[in-house]
């Protein structure tokens, strides 16, 4: 289904009618679309699969550049300002009233109706470069992970020293190839599985990391450590401390932005109970989990590897047996991978297709869609749009995942530049303007005389 200025001119009045309150279609929500059947445990798992990426297994490596000391009570604080910005956006899915007011289907249409077009311009450029940004990175981190499967069999058949290398090139077209198929779900109402599969996924290679790192302190290995983390002069220079301990803070926040899917996860929740309570234990939920495998990740993986803690102990070989469990750690994060990119890039495909609709209303092209029985799947919705469109920004994001294989290293920058406007700064805006307009709502006639 689409928005208002995206439907076909027959299916307006269907529309306006359920708008209206006259609708009486039971497979139709308030807004005319399709009944939304999301659940507590569907959105849970949509942010968990959107939060835990890959990124927490190099969290060792981030609080091995900030110490014992200010590494947990950072990442600590991000879960804190994460959550609570969250629950202030969880209110924002509805205007002006958060239970009964009129939805806003994207994280921009709740900027625009609360801030204004000018924030709602910020914020879109904001949230897409990062939302592009993130597909891309995690393109690249899949290949990474399916090559290190090959690698740590290369190590196990030829030894530790051995010079075993595999093609991410051929990776990203695999990965490449799967996104494309998957990419033709409609929306994020059809990836419930897949966010569900996904967090499964990191939760499983989260807990393998921290399975490896207990083994590897029970067995009596003691890296150095430090209250402040890399020590100035021995493990790295003064101008590298610098450097890394901002690329550790980036790295965090990263590890934490998933405000920018919040509004699209949340319009996937059934109307009843109200969708901003449920979001909020949602959040809640998924916030409280990530933050417990972070910590664990981070802090036992630094007791592990001490100050020379690798940016990923499963593919960067902190660890190089058992082989086969690190094999089953590597494909948890691919799975999983493949399920978060779904999950950062469905925002970008509903706002191209929404704004491309709207500009072209009646080209039979970009409104076609015919159902296609699927073996095994049941009826599949088909749009030859959808699949013109969808495909060439998969092949696009993969072809920069090839030519700049070091743009990883660019995503802490792009975390900690996003995180605040994104995370921070228009949920606190949006949460402020609704509690003045709730407040002049309040206020009888008399009081605002009195105050003329």
């Amino acid at each position: 289904m689409v928005t208002t200025e995206q439907q076909p001119a027959g299916k307006v009045a269907v529309f306006n009618l359920a708008e209206a309150g006259l609708g009486d279609r039971p497979e139709l929500d308030d807004d005319g679309r399709e009944r939304r059947t999301g659940t507590l445990v569907t959105a849970s798992a949509h942010i968990i699969t959107a939060v835990i990426g890959s990124g927490v297994l190099s969290l060792a490596w981030a609080i091995a550049q900030l110490g014992w000391v200010i590494g947990p009570v950072v990442l600590l604080a991000f879960s804190v300002i994460t959550w609570f910005c969250s629950s202030l956006l969880a209110d924002c899915y509805r205007a002006p009233d958060p239970v009964h007011g009129k939805r806003n289907y994207t994280y921009g249409q709740a900027v625009r109706a609360y801030l204004g077009v000018s924030k709602y311009r910020l914020c879109s450029l904001a949230q897409y470069i990062n939302l592009v940004g993130v597909t891309i990175g995690y393109t690249i981190t899949t290949a990474i992970s399916m090559g290190a499967i090959k690698r740590s069999n290369c190590f196990h058949r030829n030894g530790h020293s051995a010079d075993c290398e595999a093609s991410n090139t051929t990776n990203m077209i695999i990965f490449a190839g799967i996104q494309i198929l998957l990419s033709q779900l409609p929306n994020f109402h059809k990836l419930w599985w897949l966010s569900i599969v996904a967090a499964v996924m990191s939760l499983a290679y989260s807990s393998i990391g921290l399975g490896l790192s207990i083994a590897k302190i029970a067995g009596g290995v003691h890296a150095k450590t430090s209250l402040t983390g890399a020590t100035v002069g021995v493990d790295v220079s003064a101008t590298e401390k610098i450097w890394k301990t901002f690329q550790s803070m980036g790295d965090i926040a990263f590890a934490y932005s998933y405000s920018n899917v919040l509004i699209e996860i949340q319009d996937t929740l059934r109307s009843s109970p109200p969708e901003n309570a449920v979001m909020k234990k949602a959040s809640f939920i998924g916030v409280s989990t990530t933050t417990m495998f972070y910590m664990l990740c981070g802090v036992l993986g630094y007791a592990a590897f001490g100050n020379q803690a690798p940016g990923n102990f499963l593919t960067g070989f902190g660890f190089y047996d058992p082989f086969w469990l690190i094999d089953v750690g590597n494909v948890c994060i691919a799975v999983h991978l493949i399920g978060a990119y779904q999950v950062f890039c469905q925002p970008i495909y509903q706002f191209v297709e929404a704004w491309a609709r709207a500009r072209w209303p009646d080209s039979g092209f970009l409104n076609a869609e015919r159902v296609v029985r699927v073996p095994l799947a049941g009826d599949f919705p088909l749009s030859p749009f959808r699949l013109v469109w969808r495909t060439t920004y998969v092949v696009l994001t993969s072809l920069v995942a090839m030519i700049f294989p070091f743009f990883n290293d660019f995503l802490g920058l792009i975390g900690a530049v996003s995180f605040w406007p994104l995370t921070v700064y228009f949920p606190v805006q949006m949460g402020s303007s609704r509690t003045s307009r709730a407040t002049s709502r309040s206020r009888s006639p008399k009081d605002r005389c009195m105050e003329h």
